[in-house]
């Protein structure tokens, strides 16, 4: 259950978190960012929330209002698909302003409507979130993605044959827009984010959605909820091992694909690689020819499967993918080039 929806009148009927508490999320954020930018970030820098009232960013608007006074803005986005929604985005206003939080309420830029209602809903809340941070001068921006949540999204992927990159879960940080996002929360447990908005009496909204059992998410989490053979911490910290085996990975990938372009002419040396290796650069070879030769159909993406190709190629075979075609050369090397047009018949 919910407390219940009246927000309190001021900050003094608030009770804060406590001092242990604050100083950890300080410590959460301050690593996050010399992992993202090589360091703290300058003294006063205005730092954005996602408040969406649900009882994770409820908390976080706590600990950060705590842990960086006179620096914190918050935002909620109504999506315009409940009418509740906007009783709960000025729940979330009233309580930014006891604790002296500028808030704002966004809105999508165009009506969600159609299928794949949630994918919609969320590439909207960020466009939103991300452009009302970079209008506010603020960097970087928060949300509540926590521990449970990473655990949760693990076990989708895994039940989705995702490779290393996917099983990387929830990144704790990027670049989106112009702006910073950060995940401070990615350690913390769901039941500790609760009680923290428990004790110091702010109210919350559980969002219905995250009942629906029509959501794989909600079927995930339920199965989590009602065992205690995993352990959701655990998993989270899985999560972050396999994300930093992506980032090695990506490392590797950066040092094989130099040096590769001659004029508009591609040569990759990737035969003797390992296979994943060999699928990052050749899905980015195979990228960068279509830009460089302007082929725009048919459509590629850099999730493509590239299997077929690869087995081709070991197999020192000539092959096509989106357009280009990748031929073994007798010194070992890939050679990148459009793909001749079909013969009529």
């Amino acid at each position: 259950m919910s407390p219940p929806a009246a927000p309190p009148a001021s900050a003094s009927e608030l009770k804060p978190p406590d001092t242990e508490w604050v100083e950890r999320f300080r410590r959460d954020f301050d690593t996050l960012c010399v992992r993202a930018v090589g360091g703290a970030l300058p003294d006063g820098t205005s730092v954005a929330l996602a408040v969406s009232g649900g009882p994770d960013s409820m908390a976080m608007l706590l600990l950060a209002a705590a842990a960086f006074p006179g620096q914190v803005l918050a935002a909620t986005v109504d999506h315009g698909l409940r009418p509740e929604a906007a009783g709960e985005a000025a729940m979330v206003a009233a309580v930014c302003a006891g604790l002296g939080v500028p808030h704002e309420t966004l809105s999508p830029a165009a009506p969600i409507a159609g299928s794949s209602m949630q994918k919609q809903a969320r590439e909207a809340r960020y466009d939103a979130l991300l452009s009302w941070a970079e209008r506010c001068g603020a960097y970087p921006l928060l949300t509540a993605h926590h521990a449970d949540d990473q655990a949760e999204t693990l076990l989708m992927r895994l039940n989705r044959a995702s490779g290393v990159a996917g099983l990387s879960g929830i990144r704790p940080w990027r670049f989106e827009q112009n702006c910073l996002l950060l995940r401070p929360l990615l350690g913390w447990r769901r039941g500790r984010l609760r009680m923290i908005a428990e004790a110091a009496g702010v109210p919350w909204v559980d969002d219905p959605s995250n009942e629906d059992p029509r959501h794989d998410r909600t079927q995930v989490r339920m199965f989590l909820t009602h065992q205690t053979l995993l352990d959701p911490a655990a998993l989270a910290e899985s999560a972050a091992h396999i994300a930093e085996t992506e980032e090695a990975l990506e490392a590797l990938t950066r040092m094989f694909e130099a040096d590769r372009w001659y004029g508009r002419k591609c040569l990759l040396r990737a035969a003797d690689l390992p296979r994943e290796l060999q699928r990052r650069l050749v899905r980015r070879a195979v990228a960068e020819t279509r830009a460089v030769h302007g082929i725009l159909l048919p459509p590629f993406s850099d999730a493509a499967n590239v299997e077929p190709l690869l087995d081709a190629l070991e197999a020192g075979r000539p092959a096509t993918q989106a357009g280009v075609m990748v031929t073994p050369e007798r010194d070992g090397r890939w050679h990148f080039a459009p793909a001749p047009p079909r013969r009529s018949h």
